[in-house]
């Protein structure tokens, strides 16, 4: 949907002649504007209040949420400059990103293993990625793309890693994932608001929303399915942490290509099965990895 919103020529409108959606912060702002909604309603069912059981003040969600606004503002604004598969190679290139947010962050050491498993799989994906999607009718990648993908996976390693320190910071059972959830997504809607306000994004918008309302339809479907996104992503990181989380979407991208492939029938190379038996080869030895250490500490602590 993100892909459909960006790419698509509309009909013009006197201040959007291209007839390409003008803002990728509006489409920020309405993923975080249900997301609220959809955090309180929980909020309110879970703990019967919305504020009065929050341990962790919301000035301590306020860095992940800028971190998490712009990474989201920079994916949307690279579909504008760069080719399928560049973007998804970024965006599964995360792991090594988030390993080192992780340690400049919280300091924590990662074995030299977990650093080779990363790289294989963000290489196999690469590999995947690469083989299996055709660049003929690609928008052209130029620089300024890559920039703004340099600075999604940056933005977006840096979310993960502070939303982990806040669980840590006040206690994994004090702050549950519909708390996070509201705590972020209320300032990451005032930054956006701001944002929009500032550069008078706002009429403009409205103007090409009246002239296309099917892209406010395309807005209301990438909203609810990044809200519902989000609870899951919350909750992933609280019980599992980031680097698990890193690998689940990892992974998710290069599903979306197999989906794909089948649903439209798009041809998958041999090298990209190659690259897709090193990502789930390495996800497989991390499995069985954690398998037993689960066990010996279990027998540890027997």
């Amino acid at each position: 949907m993100q892909e459909l919103i960006m790419t698509t020529k509309f009909n013009p409108t006197q201040n959007v002649p291209s007839g390409h959606f003008p803002s990728a912060a509006f489409c920020v702002f309405s993923n975080r504007f249900l997301a609220v909604i959809v955090a309180i309603c929980a909020v309110r069912i879970k703990h019967g209040a919305v504020f009065a059981n929050n341990i962790a003040p919301l000035w301590a969600f306020t860095p992940c949420a800028l971190s998490n606004t712009m990474s989201s503002w920079s994916q949307y604004a690279s579909l504008k400059y760069v080719s399928f598969p560049v973007q998804t190679v970024f965006k599964s290139s995360k792991i090594i990103p988030v390993m080192m947010m992780g340690k400049f962050l919280k300091g924590t050491s990662y074995p030299v293993g977990q650093y080779i498993e990363a790289v294989c799989i963000t290489t196999g994906v690469a590999i995947f990625s690469f083989s299996s999607k055709s660049s003929n009718n690609d928008t052209t990648t130029e620089l300024i793309g890559l920039m703004f993908l340099l600075m999604y996976i940056s933005f977006d390693s840096f979310t993960s890693q502070w939303q982990d320190k806040v669980y840590t910071q006040y206690g994994r059972s004090n702050v549950d994932p519909y708390q996070m959830m509201l705590g972020v997504n209320i300032s990451a809607i005032c930054i956006t608001t701001a944002g929009l306000v500032i550069t008078g994004d706002f009429p403009i918008v409205a103007e090409f929303l009246r002239a296309n309302p099917i892209v406010f339809r395309y807005n209301i479907i990438t909203a609810i399915t990044s809200a519902s996104g989000q609870l899951c992503i919350f909750y992933t990181i609280k019980e599992f942490g980031p680097i698990v989380f890193t690998i689940i979407m990892t992974t998710r991208q290069m599903m979306s290509i197999c989906i794909s492939a089948l649903v439209f029938g798009h041809p998958i190379s041999a090298n990209a099965l190659l690259g897709a038996a090193v990502v789930f080869s390495v996800i497989f030895y991390q499995i069985r990895r954690k398998y037993y250490a689960r066990l010996a500490k279990k027998r540890t602590g027997n």
